[in-house]
């Protein structure tokens, strides 16, 4: 099983990001999926997820309006596209195959002028 995130890097507060999770080794379609953040000295919080089938999606309260997730079963990616970013969105963002044990390994996204 291997889930590999990417899009990651250091933009502008107000910029945009837009990660993306390959996955590989399940059966991508069954689980519903999840971006989790974690920021230095503070716990690891769900981000968003989405759901399959059917295509659902839950937000933190302090991202809605500005992320957005959605995922191609197709191509066993799902995505997190991140508008007009602010100083405290700065984390790490990890996939998850959401209540399994699959994460992947995670890429850095910091917000900053």
């Amino acid at each position: 099983v291997q889930l590999v995130e990417s899009g990651g890097g250091l933009v502008q507060p107000g910029g945009s990001l837009r990660l993306s999770c390959a996955a590989s080794g399940f059966t991508f379609s069954s689980y519903a999926m999840s971006w989790h953040r974690q920021a230095p000295g503070k716990e690891r919080e769900l981000v968003a997820r989405i759901w399959s089938p059917g295509g659902s999606t839950d937000y933190a309260d302090s991202v809605k309006g500005r992320f957005s997730i959605s995922r191609d079963n197709a191509n066993n990616t799902v995505y997190l596209q991140m508008n007009s970013l602010k100083p405290e969105d700065t984390a790490v963002y990890f996939c998850h195959a959401f209540m399994s044990s699959y994460w992947g390994q995670g890429t850095q996204v910091t917000v900053s002028s």
